[in-house]
């Protein structure tokens, strides 16, 4: 992989941040991880109270890339045909006829997805990990890219469902918005207070450059060392007492992924343990189920997972390729 291709990877993430950062004031390393994860096409989770701009992160990320963007408003009401399709008779030519659901799209925004009951939650489980929607027996292939962008709300929150463990394991990543530093909401005041900044939001890329970085970040090398340290991550988890359920085998692939998508945005062409190390937060957290014991003595999913992360050592891996 030549130099010139990981430059035009960081030039088109570059673009996409910028365009991103005119909306969401002061969270550039949210704005970065959520690009990390449209170009290793993964889907991002966006947890965190209401009101901090989850839906804002989400709509300016779709309307930076020219491309199809479908809104799914999850409520308790949303039936599982209406995120795939259904078939409907057509009287005229005596046939059933797909009509797409809100899938159907590059960028699917699912506002507050666990408001949604776990059935209509489950019709997004074929979609998002083998991007096709089968209805009545036959399959209908989704376009790529395509990435799912959820939000949701705390489970303390009323009117939530928690997501079936099956439903964060595909999500590449979760991200907490958190409240805006005081600077960056007087900023907000003044940019929002008139008009919503989306409304000015011209797209900075294309469908098809798109996926042309994607191909470009699947090229990204990943040493041996790197792989075994991303393993070793996985493994802690599976096996300190402190959970109940560790990280399974496609977070680690969702691991290195995201790993070389990040290396790519960053301009280099081989991924550090320095990546991987940063992105096990976002990337495994949200996979994991503490026990009984550390619930009980308050210790968040978090903690415990720093703990794991600090007690497995870093590998001075250098790139061998």
């Amino acid at each position: 992989m030549g130099t010139g291709d990981v430059d035009a990877v960081a030039r088109v993430a570059a673009r996409v941040r910028d365009s991103i950062d005119t909306v969401i004031e002061g969270k550039p390393d949210v704005v970065t991880t959520a690009v990390t994860v449209l170009l290793a096409e993964g889907h991002l989770l966006i947890e965190d109270v209401p009101g901090v701009g989850k839906t804002m992160l989400s709509k300016a990320l779709a309307r930076s890339i020219d491309s199809s963007v479908r809104r799914i408003q999850f409520t308790p009401d949303l039936l599982p045909s209406d995120v795939t399709g259904v078939s409907v008779f057509n009287q005229e030519s005596r046939e059933f006829e797909f009509r797409p659901g809100g899938i159907f799209a590059n960028i699917v925004v699912g506002d507050e997805i666990n408001r949604a009951s776990p059935k209509t939650q489950s019709a997004l489980l074929e979609c998002m990990e083998e991007r096709q929607v089968t209805v009545d027996g036959n399959t209908w292939q989704l376009e790529t890219p395509f990435m799912v962008v959820a939000t949701q709300n705390p489970i303390e929150m009323e009117g939530t469902y928690a997501l079936p463990e099956a439903q964060r394991d595909r999500f590449m990543a979760r991200v907490s918005m958190g409240y805006p530093v005081p600077a960056a909401e007087l900023a907000m005041l003044g940019s929002h207070g008139a008009r919503s900044p989306l409304e000015d939001l011209e797209p900075v890329t294309d469908a098809a450059e798109i996926r042309k970085v994607i191909g470009i970040v699947q090229g990204v090398h990943v040493a041996e060392a790197v792989q075994r340290y991303a393993i070793a991550l996985t493994t802690a988890t599976r096996n300190t007492p402190d959970l109940n359920l560790g990280a399974s085998p496609r977070a680690t692939l969702h691991l290195i992924r995201a790993a070389k998508a990040y290396a790519a945005v960053h301009g280099r062409s081989y991924v550090l343990p320095d990546d991987v190390h940063l992105l096990a937060r976002p990337v495994l957290a949200h996979r994991l189920l503490p026990s009984v014991e550390a619930a009980m003595s308050g210790r968040s999913t978090g903690a415990i997972l720093d703990a794991v992360v600090g007690s497995v050592p870093v590998p001075d891996a250098r790139p061998d390729a």
